[in-house]
């Protein structure tokens, strides 16, 4: 897998993929500390951070589809739109410092719909995803210092439809900035985060909830 940050002139590319390498290992119930940090900053219990904190520095972020392609039409495509719509919703019901809120209309979470197989190198979509691996689905931000200023998610075209509530959930929650999946057997029907999930959870986890209202605490 390629490295988990790319420096950019005046911007920094973060592609962030449901990968062993994105994943930080850990044993048993985790204290809510140890979980933020370990989801927002891949820090072991007890270590310091080994990713920057990532944030969106507006209370409103928005999300929606704008690539499709032929393998999503027909029901395929109605299950991914509510998908988000659903996402949205169940993050916004955090009470968390931040709506996320779905929208046609240049959002700053872009969804691809990509005629590309899971395991091969996207090609062609003219978009910033381009040149990475897919696995079932892949994250990529830009940011500025630690600004989240776009999100971009690729989704691919052998995921089975239901998998897609799930995975868009998780997607959506890591380009919110929780960019680092937990490899841990307690959380794999705890966590939406979980490595060790098999797709199945549609909804957060209490600590999933608790993660994203420290990362965007209320004023």
């Amino acid at each position: 897998m390629r490295p988990w940050w790319l420096a950019l002139p005046l911007s920094l590319l973060l592609p962030v993929a449901a990968a062993a390498q994105d994943a930080v290992r850990s044993d048993g119930a985790l204290s809510d500390r140890d979980f933020y940090r370990l989801v927002a900053c891949a820090a072991t219990p007890g270590a310091a951070c080994r990713k920057p904190l990532l944030k969106w520095e507006k209370p409103e972020v928005t999300v929606g589809i704008v690539t499709r392609t032929p393998p999503y039409l027909g029901g395929k495509m109605k299950r991914a739109e509510a998908s988000v719509v659903r996402a949205a919703q169940r993050l916004t019901a955090t009470g968390a410092g931040l709506r996320v809120v779905v929208t046609d209309r240049a959002p700053d979470i872009a969804i691809h719909l990509l005629d590309t197989l899971r395991g091969d190198v996207i090609a062609g979509s003219g978009t910033p995803l381009d040149g990475l691996t897919l696995a079932n689905a892949i994250t990529r931000l830009s940011v500025r210092g630690n600004r989240i200023e776009a999100a971009h998610v690729g989704f691919s075209r052998d995921m089975t439809i239901r998998q897609y509530e799930s995975v868009m959930l998780e997607e959506i929650l890591q380009a919110l900035g929780l960019v680092t999946d937990i490899e841990n057997p307690h959380y794999q029907t705890r966590s939406i985060l979980s490595q060790n999930a098999d797709n199945s959870l549609k909804r957060l986890g209490a600590q999933d909830e608790m993660a994203l209202r420290t990362h965007y605490p209320r004023n």
